[in-house]
């Protein structure tokens, strides 16, 4: 059905034609306007507002320490299924040490426009290196040549990643949280007298030795590649308040089954260790994966990180979006699109000062195996600490706000 305008709680359109077609989302296009998040919704010392002209964009930018001019920034980047608001509870203790805290919904996401929510839509824009010029321009715009930090989590960390491989000199230092940096990729080396590769059109990959298991798999980033995961996950039975708390609670501290542990290799039978909402079961969508391990009422009401309160808002959000922006982001990994411009970094390390900041019940640590390594290794030269926090899962930031804090304002003060 066409949804009314009005209930999109837009201030403009701008010059726009509506297709004769079904909408489902809020526009979320060149032209439109969004309100700033009412004061209410966020911790007092944090607000709501947009910048302009970003790369094509009008970004959502939640902000701390903006009261005080010239105060070192520090550049806060989330991932999927989240917003700026993920960043919440960390910011004011950022700020009040003295930071400029910027933290944007990237693009795809939540209040930022100027992106288009179709799953047919050219994937370009969403290509990696065009989110590190979102990332720039925004730094540009708030009139500073370079931050504190750049600090990214889950799918925000290798974009954080990037920022620090692209921009150094802009980019001073990174933080990483819960999806390890792997590394650049390598190009062939020292091979001017091989003979031409025989082209393979055969090879069985690891997403079909998942398939062939006894108990067939499927990998959860395939999934998200598909048509119908957007679909689901926006409209999902249980309804889309309930698929977010049981999604954020599976990858949590909070279930008991997340013990992870390194595992020896990149094999279908190794990657099948672990949980089903990274190696899901073939037959199922991911709402039906979290519908199973929803928690009692008990359980949200004793929840203290992500009361409903706050689960709202992510409801509202993806309710009104879907989650097909977050979704071209995955999409991009297998698309072949922006390959050549990222292989121009080939080799590339990070050597300015890093961190690395996860859960200890977070399987996004060890989910692609030997990334961990690389990036203590090979991929970061100057890695000050490695931290797995007790008591946290996927959400470190959320799940234990205090504890990320600290560990971020160690690090920062140690830059000199």
């Amino acid at each position: 059905m066409m949804l009314a305008l009005s209930s999109l709680g837009l201030t403009s359109l701008g010059a726009m034609s509506v297709a004769p077609r079904r909408v489902y989302a809020q526009p979320t296009g060149l032209g439109v306007e969004l309100e700033p998040y009412p004061a209410a919704r966020l911790p007092d010392g944090v607000r709501s507002r947009f910048v302009n002209n970003i790369n094509g964009l009008r970004v959502h930018v939640l902000e701390a320490g903006y009261e005080t001019p010239s105060r070192p920034a520090l550049l806060l980047l989330h991932g999927f299924p989240e917003l700026a608001y993920s960043w919440r509870n960390v910011m004011v203790p950022l700020a009040e040490a003295g930071y400029h805290v910027i933290a944007p919904d990237v693009r795809g996401y939540g209040r930022t426009t100027g992106w288009s929510s179709d799953y047919d839509t050219d994937l370009a824009p969403f290509r990696r290196l065009n989110k590190v010029r979102d990332a720039l321009g925004l730094v540009l715009a708030f009139g500073y040549r370079s931050v504190a930090a750049v600090i990214g989590h889950d799918a925000g960390s290798p974009l954080a990643g990037w920022c620090a491989v692209t921009r150094p000199d802009i980019f001073p230092a990174v933080a990483m949280m819960s999806a390890p940096f792997g590394g650049t990729s390598a190009l062939p080396f020292d091979t001017a007298e091989d003979l031409p590769e025989a082209t393979v059109t055969d090879r069985q990959s690891i997403y079909d030795d998942l398939a062939a298991l006894p108990r067939p798999r499927k990998h959860y980033q395939r999934y998200y590649t598909t048509r119908g995961a957007n679909e689901n996950m926006w409209h999902a039975s249980q309804g889309i308040h309930d698929f977010i708390r049981g999604y954020y609670h599976f990858k949590s501290a909070d279930w008991e089954g997340n013990e992870p542990y390194r595992l020896e290799a990149r094999t279908a039978a190794e990657w099948a260790k672990m949980p089903n909402y990274y190696i899901m079961q073939a037959s199922q969508s991911m709402a039906e994966t979290v519908a199973e391990v929803m928690p009692s009422a008990a359980d949200i009401a004793a929840n203290r990180w992500l009361p409903d309160s706050a689960l709202s808002v992510y409801a509202e959000e993806y309710g009104r979006t879907g989650f097909q922006g977050g979704l071209n982001g995955y999409r991009m990994g297998g698309s072949g699109i922006g390959v050549e411009e990222v292989e121009l970094y080939a080799g590339r390390t990070i050597d300015q000062p890093s961190i690395f900041i996860s859960g200890a019940s977070d399987w996004g640590t060890y989910q692609s195996p030997g990334s961990f390594e690389r990036m203590q290794e090979v991929a970061c030269t100057d890695m000050r600490a490695v931290h797995l926090v007790e008591g946290a899962g996927h959400w470190v930031q959320q799940e234990q706000a205090e504890t990320t804090s600290r560990l971020l304002l160690e690090f920062l003060g140690g830059l000199g």
